[in-house]
């Protein structure tokens, strides 16, 4: 049974007026800090991983839903985090509000990721259609259009007009050799990305410097992703994928340039390091066999120091816009961890094993497994 996301805010009830705004924040803020504290993160997190099956994990985090099922058990999940940031709105206005739309648009466009997916590999819409979050108003989709379209230039304009549309037309005339969903993703990513910065510009100086860090580093995991999968994974020419970089980041396009050129991943890490990962294990690199697995370990220390940055704006805010994206980055880990535990457990990896592969900003240890 699919689940959907319906509409729980009145839109004649959002806030309008002015004065009325700062308390409304305190009120969300103040929630979100009592939420916190009831979240799988950190040492709560791995205390789940001691979890030996599926029905104990499921009553623990969702003692009254009745799950039974590890694939519906993901999916609440992910629509209890869309469910939960999209009530946001109700909280905010000018170039707040403007925000937190467009952080919804990404779970717009990673349901456009699985229809076009499914549509480049000819996958019937029935194997993908369990993965679609069914979104309101604005963030819906034509499913029915898009997964019965006969050509990629229908699928494409069917699609939501204006960046989304505009980044996949780009890819069919920049790279119409390069028919892959790489590529599609990716130009959709760079157009996400590059409207989340100009949002950001709009927010007051002091909430911009306790967010920005987050921002940088989402945007830096994906060029690194750029680096990982398309230079060393699919061998993609440098010059093809300097388009895709996004300015504004902590990871320049001469900086981005440069790791393009690097010959392996131990070389790309060492730039990275004290830049998009905190440090680098002193294993890394020098563990004979284990290159296959230095790209993912790589993206799971950016994405710690993501989960650091979260937690640092979360409490420097504390009652202001900083508070609210860092909570969103901490719940985004959290599902992510969820994700991980439980399918640690349908594999029987013992708790040690599912625990390195937890995002926890004060885990420094690299794994190889």
């Amino acid at each position: 049974m699919q689940t959907t996301i319906k509409g729980e805010i009145n839109d004649n009830l959002i806030i309008t007026k002015r004065q009325r705004i700062a308390s409304d924040l305190d009120y969300l803020t103040a929630r979100l800090h009592a939420r916190y504290s009831k979240m799988a993160v950190g040492d709560r997190a791995v205390e789940l991983c001691r979890i030996q099956n599926m029905a104990d994990l499921f009553q623990t985090i969702y003692p009254d839903k009745g799950i039974t099922d590890i694939t519906d058990f993901q999916r609440r999940c992910v629509f209890d985090l869309i469910s939960e940031i999209y009530n946001f709105r109700m909280y905010l206005s000018g170039p707040g509000a403007s925000l937190i739309d467009w952080v919804m648009t990404r779970f717009q466009i990673e349901n456009l990721k699985i229809l076009l997916r499914a549509y480049l590999t000819n996958t019937t819409f029935e194997e993908v259609d369990r993965y679609i979050f069914y979104l309101p108003g604005d963030l819906s989709l034509n499913i029915t259009g898009l997964v019965k379209a006969e050509s990629i230039e229908e699928f494409i304009r069917l699609t939501p007009k204006g960046i989304i549309q505009d980044s996949l037309e780009r890819v069919l005339k920049k790279y119409n050799e390069y028919r892959r969903p790489f590529f599609f993703e990716a130009a959709m990513d760079c157009g996400y990305y590059n409207e989340l910065i100009s949002r950001c510009e709009g927010i007051p100086k002091k909430e911009r410097d306790i967010i920005n860090p987050i921002i940088h580093q989402e945007i830096d995991i994906y060029h690194l992703m750029l680096i990982t999968r398309g230079r060393f994974v699919y061998n993609i020419p440098p010059e093809v994928l300097k388009p895709l970089h996004v300015e504004g980041t902590r990871m320049p396009k001469r900086f981005f340039t440069a790791m393009l050129a690097d010959p392996d991943i131990a070389s790309v890490a060492n730039r990275l390091e004290n830049r998009v990962v905190d440090h680098l294990p002193i294993e890394f690199g020098k563990i004979e066999g284990a290159k296959d697995n230095e790209a993912p370990i790589l993206e799971s220390l950016a994405w710690r120091r993501l989960c650091h940055l979260s937690n640092q704006a979360f409490r420097k805010s504390h009652m202001g816009l900083g508070a609210i994206v860092g909570y969103i980055g901490l719940r985004r880990i959290e599902v992510a961890n969820l994700t991980a535990i439980s399918e640690g457990i349908r594999q029987k990896l013992s708790p040690d094993t599912i625990r390195r592969h937890l995002i926890i900003h004060t885990d420094l240890e690299v794994f190889y497994v």
